[in-house]
């Protein structure tokens, strides 16, 4: 039974309140209506207000203590609240709510949102560090309004992850395959936006919400997803060309000076390309250098650019189709040898002073930084770059480089 005037009278006021919501907040977290709430710089009233409510004088000084055991008691015995304290809370400020239960609900609706992620990345150590930042940051937290929406945008992204890398794919396509809708990645979206981050972490980019158009093209060029058929493209020199082709034709009027092949070009060259041994360097610098001091002479060489885009992977598929050879070389730098390790995956490849003995020779001060990774073509690459420390770009060695490039012209 509750006496609801008497309760009001005596802890409904404005000058009990802050006592309401004290207790209210223990009840909310779970824990035991003991022991002493105090107020600091307790006003005159609210002074007044704990004596009747408690029927004896509150104390000196300017804080206010008052028992919580006393209070039940008092509520208790005069009628005001059989059900106490607790009771009282919920007769005058409404049902408390349990805050450990809502808390354990809501962790067990995220992690049933982010299952079918997890499947999906559990196999996948490179995407490990994504997924804890994932958390860490609180992206995909702050991009759905809770689990319920999250569940279908991580099913989504758990599409994505299992899809990548791909092998040369528009995005609309690339969506509408792994989503079910041909602008679920568009620029803006929030599953774009967590997809692009899934992307670079496949690609080895750092871990980043969002950036500039280029940046996208880039990521999702990295793992075989294109944005337009222009934009990707790459850059070769002295490859022979043919005349039975309009890229065939090009590359053979243009033979000696570096070339832009689209990836619209390439997607309508159907034909294998033919070329002997082909050289693959990571920088535009060296494309450059070649067309310098050797022009129409300079063996053929395709430039990867840094992470090869859709473009880059046509090219190269063309090449091997026609029989061609690979070689390699790239900067001495962790990032430089995942795009090594990537490209010798694809199509296969032997160094081109590409190992531990030209590392070990190349003078360098640049510390090296970043996360180490295997070099399969040369296992004591990898250990000889740990030990030393240090980077060496291919502008470093590019005299060497265009001295073995011009042997092949003048052995052949």
């Amino acid at each position: 039974m509750t006496d609801t005037d008497r309760l009001r009278r005596l802890l409904g006021g404005p000058d009990t309140a802050w006592l309401v919501r004290r207790v209210r907040r223990r009840l909310e977290r779970g824990r035991p209506l003991t022991g002493t709430v105090t107020l600091a710089g307790a006003a005159p009233g609210q002074r007044r207000a704990a004596e009747l409510l408690l029927g004896r004088r509150a104390g000196t000084g300017t804080s206010l203590s008052v028992s919580l055991t006393e209070v039940d008691r008092v509520l208790r015995a005069s009628g005001a609240c059989a059900g106490g304290l607790a009771g009282a809370v919920e007769v005058l400020d409404g049902p408390v709510r349990d805050l450990a239960r809502e808390q354990a609900e809501a962790a067990a609706a995220w992690n049933a949102a982010f299952a079918p992620l997890d499947e999906a990345v559990a196999a996948r150590p490179e995407m490990a560090e994504w997924r804890g930042r994932l958390d860490s940051s609180g992206l995909v937290r702050r991009l759905a309004s809770g689990p319920g929406e999250a569940a279908g945008m991580l099913r989504h992204l758990a599409a994505v992850a299992r899809a990548l890398p791909a092998g040369g794919i528009p995005l609309g396509r690339f969506a509408a395959e792994t989503c079910g809708n041909a602008h679920a990645l568009d620029d803006g979206r929030p599953l774009a936006t967590l997809a692009l981050s899934c992307a670079r972490a496949i690609a080895g980019l750092p871990f980043r919400a969002d950036g500039g158009a280029g940046s996208r093209r880039e990521a999702w060029a990295a793992v075989g997803v294109h944005l337009d058929e222009l934009s990707s493209t790459v850059l070769c020199v002295g490859l022979p060309g043919d005349a039975g082709t309009a890229t065939g034709r090009m590359l053979a009027a243009m033979r000696g000076e570096p070339v832009s092949l689209t990836l619209r070009q390439l997607r309508r060259h159907t034909a294998p390309m033919r070329a002997g041994l082909v050289r693959v360097c990571e920088n535009p610098i060296v494309l450059t250098a070649a067309s310098d001091a050797l022009g129409p002479a300079c063996p053929p060489l395709v430039c990867g650019n840094g992470r090869p885009s859709a473009a880059v992977w046509r090219l190269l598929e063309l090449l091997a189709g026609g029989g061609a050879e690979f070689a390699y070389h790239g900067d001495f730098d962790w990032g430089g040898v995942a795009i090594a390790a990537a490209v010798r995956d694809r199509v296969g490849w032997r160094p081109w002073r590409y190992d531990a003995t030209a590392y070990r020779e190349a003078a360098s001060g640049t510390p090296l930084a970043g996360r180490p990774s295997p070099t399969p073509w040369d296992p004591a690459l990898a250990p000889a770059m740990a030990e030393r420390g240090v980077r060496v770009e291919e502008e470093q060695v590019l005299p060497d480089l265009i001295t073995d490039l011009a042997g092949v012209t003048r052995a052949g």
